[in-house]
């Protein structure tokens, strides 16, 4: 089967399991969401939803959140990891929104990855998931399983993501992106991973897993 086919049956697979995708982070506004997005780098996100509410009942918009000091943020999201990191961001992104943007996340990708703590992937997160625009956003779950599907050869994110791109309709990558964590999760975890009983590995996976 040739690698656009296999890419097609397992889009169809994916929107048979996961019809609907809601956003695993809880969020109101693009702001909240580019925070939460930001914490949850080496955290899950049900770590991320039982920390943010604290966080952001103190501050969830950057005109409070400049408010804070750094130390008090850090104390917040501790749970998370990467606290001094990640506080220090928070806070320096939260001006710069303020200073340069008039209190409004940016739309573009090259204003939020000029942002502190914000790389290609969560700019990618929000751009899709708070403003729609179609956007593959890689985390290391999808860049595993577009690996062991044989849909990318696993070099690096970047090349996962033009991968991915290339194999799936452009108006599919905001839902399918989600679709494929959520599989993940369920049927295809990186450890104790039966791809016998996978509805995908079974069927796509490299001969390797077996």
């Amino acid at each position: 089967m040739i690698k656009q086919e296999k890419a097609n049956e397992i889009h169809k697979i994916l929107d048979e399991l996961y019809p609907t995708t809601p956003i695993p982070l809880d969020h109101k506004d693009p702001y909240t969401l580019l925070i939460a997005v930001l914490l949850s780098a080496q955290c899950t996100d049900v770590r991320v939803n039982q920390v943010t509410p604290h966080l952001f009942a103190k501050a969830d918009n950057p005109s409070d959140m400049i408010k804070l000091e750094v130390e008090e943020i850090k104390a917040i999201i501790r749970p998370c990891g990467l606290s001094p990191r990640k506080s220090k961001a928070i806070s320096d992104l939260s001006h710069i929104i303020l200073n340069k943007h008039d209190g409004i996340v940016p739309q573009s990708f090259e204003e939020l990855e000029q942002l502190p703590g914000v790389g290609h992937k969560t700019a990618s997160v929000v751009m899709a998931q708070a403003f729609g625009f179609p956007a593959m956003p890689i985390d290391t779950h999808i860049h595993r399983l577009a690996y062991r599907w044989t849909l990318s050869t696993g070099k690096n994110v970047a090349k996962t993501e033009k991968d991915l791109k290339r194999l799936f309709p452009k108006d599919s990558w905001n839902k399918l992106h989600l679709q494929i964590i959520f599989f993940g999760r369920e049927y295809c975890p990186a450890r104790g991973h039966n791809p016998v009983a996978c509805p995908i590995c079974s069927k796509y996976g490299r001969k390797s897993l077996f």
